[in-house]
């Protein structure tokens, strides 16, 4: 009470921290939702526009698959050695930067080097003795006085081997139509490269090739059965000019399965294949079929 007979009146006020309902908590809580919903529809939209290679690539990047070696590094760092990612680092202890090789006792395709260099030179040389025989029959080939005989050799390298193809042209026919029986055309072409091929000592298939259009026979005798016949055909031919039999090791027909044009109608699909194996061929090489 004061002098006057007055009370003194204390007023206290009750401050809530964060305002209350007002305060910014229930804002962070929000923006981690907003935040997690926007991720969400982010991976439903990478999920939806991106391929299975698209999606491993980027299951990659954040999961990186580190190679652990199976020798120790020798040091003390993580998987024994100094870092498995730095490149400088390895490079420093002597390890290596871009290429990482295990000690040839420990490798499990461990080969001896000096007997891999033999069979690469054998391969190197069987692969120019095909070369060769190709310039041959080239040569004798562009020797020819008539284009129109020329115009039916072909020849080109594959990894199997060398493969020289008689083919078709309008009016120029390898077979009577729809029969095995050979035209004249064809025992001009052996005569210009079977004395070639006599001279190789590689393994061969004789393959037969026709064009698209269905066989117009009987009904049990299909592209499939005139092509072998005529590869059988051109090997009885072959042997006759000199080609040694023992070194056809397969007859194969394969129809129209191969075509040589675009058009599977085309003439220079309905021809007469002979594959020179290459060396390293020759024992894989399937006896397919010989009749």
């Amino acid at each position: 009470m004061t002098g006057h007979g007055q009370p003194i009146i204390i007023k206290r006020k009750k401050v809530i921290a964060g305002g209350g309902h007002h305060g910014g908590a229930w804002k962070v809580a929000y923006a981690d939702f907003v935040t997690a919903m926007m991720a969400f529809f982010l991976l439903m939209w990478l999920l939806n526009a991106t391929t299975e290679d698209q999606r491993k690539g980027l299951a990659d990047y954040f999961n990186p698959s580190i190679p652990v070696s199976r020798i120790s590094g020798g040091g003390s760092a993580a998987l024994d050695g100094s870092s498995v990612f730095a490149d400088d680092d390895m490079a420093r202890d002597g390890a290596g930067a871009a290429e990482q090789a295990t000690a040839p006792a420990l490798r499990e395709d461990s080969v001896d080097e000096e007997t891999e260099a033999e069979e690469t030179a054998e391969e190197v040389a069987a692969r120019e003795a095909l070369q060769s025989l190709e310039q041959q029959i080239k040569q004798r080939r562009d020797a020819l006085e008539s284009d129109d005989l020329a115009d039916h050799i072909q020849t080109r390298m594959t990894p199997d081997g060398l493969i020289v193809e008689l083919t078709d042209k309008d009016g120029t026919p390898l077979f009577e139509v729809g029969s095995a029986r050979p035209s004249l055309l064809l025992g001009q072409l052996l005569e210009v490269v079977a004395p070639v091929l006599a001279t190789a000592e590689n393994n061969m298939q004789v393959i037969g090739h026709t064009d698209a259009l269905a066989y117009q026979g009987h009904a049990d005798y299909t592209n499939w059965e005139l092509s072998a016949d005529r590869a059988n055909i051109a090997r009885k031919a072959l042997v006759a000019h000199g080609l040694p039999a023992e070194q056809i090791v397969a007859v194969i027909g394969k129809a129209a399965t191969e075509p040589l044009s675009p058009d599977p109608f085309a003439s220079q699909n309905r021809r007469i294949a002979v594959l020179l194996l290459a060396r390293d061929r020759v024992t894989a090489a399937p006896a397919l079929a010989n009749p």
